[in-house]
C-alpha cells in the first residue's frame, strides 16, 4: 500500500494532527530501513539492532496529545529485584527522552513520550537513538544482576561437556573469578 492510500485509510481513523504526525514517523522509520508492521493506524512495530542485545523490539504509538515510544529491554529478573530496579532507577536520573519501566510481570521496558509537535526525525532520530544505546548499553548489567545463578549454571554446564561459551564471554570476567583455584 502506498503512503498515500495508507494516509487516506488514516484520514478516517485519525485526526488530521495525527495522521501527518503518522505519515512523519513512517517515512522516517522507512529511511531507516527497518521492517515495519502498523498494525493498526498510528501503531508502527519494529526491532533495532544491537550488539549486546541483539534485537530490541519497539512499538511507537501516536496518541491524541504524544507520540508514546516502548521498547522491550529484558523479561522480569529471577534474583535480586531490588538491586536491579535501583539501578534502573539511578540509570534514569542520567537519561534522555525514555525511562525504564516496568510492566505488570516486572518486564523492563523504555518507555518515554514525545509531544506530537516535537515528533519531527529529528526528534525521532533522537529518541529512537536513545532507546537503542540504553537497551544495549544496559542488557548485560540488568543480566549480571538479575540471573547471576542461571548464567552461573550455564556456564558451568558448558564447560563441564565442553560446550562453546561463546554468548557468555561477557560475563566472563566475573564467572572465572569464583571458579575454585584447582590448586586449593
Amino acid at each position: 500500500m502506498s503512503g498515500a492510500e495508507h494516509d487516506a485509510l488514516l484520514g478516517g481513523a485519525l485526526p488530521p494532527e495525527r495522521v501527518a504526525v503518522a505519515a512523519v514517523v513512517r517515512d522516517h522509520l522507512a529511511s531507516l530501513e527497518l521492517e515495519v508492521d502498523e498494525s493498526s493506524p498510528g501503531v508502527f512495530s519494529f526491532a533495532l539492532p544491537g550488539e549486546k542485545k541483539l534485537s530490541t523490539a519497539v512499538r511507537l504509538d501516536v496518541g491524541t496529545h504524544a507520540l508514546g515510544v516502548h521498547a522491550f529491554v529484558c523479561r522480569a529478573p529471577d534474583e535480586n529485584h531490588a538491586g536491579v530496579y535501583r539501578w534502573l532507577l539511578e540509570r534514569n536520573l542520567r537519561m534522555y527522552g525514555v525511562a525504564f519501566a516496568l510492566d505488570r510481570l516486572g518486564d523492563i521496558y523504555l518507555d518515554g513520550r514525545l509531544p506530537l509537535s516535537a515528533a519531527q526525525p529529528d526528534d525521532l532520530d533522537r529518541v529512537l537513538g536513545s532507546v537503542l544505546t540504553y537497551a544495549d548499553d544496559s542488557f548485560n548489567t540488568i543480566l549480571e544482576l538479575g540471573f547471576a545463578s542461571s548464567i552461573r549454571k550455564e556456564w558451568e554446564w558448558r564447560r563441564l561437556r565442553g560446550e562453546s561459551t561463546a554468548n557468555l564471554e561477557a560475563f566472563r570476567g566475573w564467572l572465572e573469578a569464583e571458579e575454585p583455584d584447582p590448586g586449593d
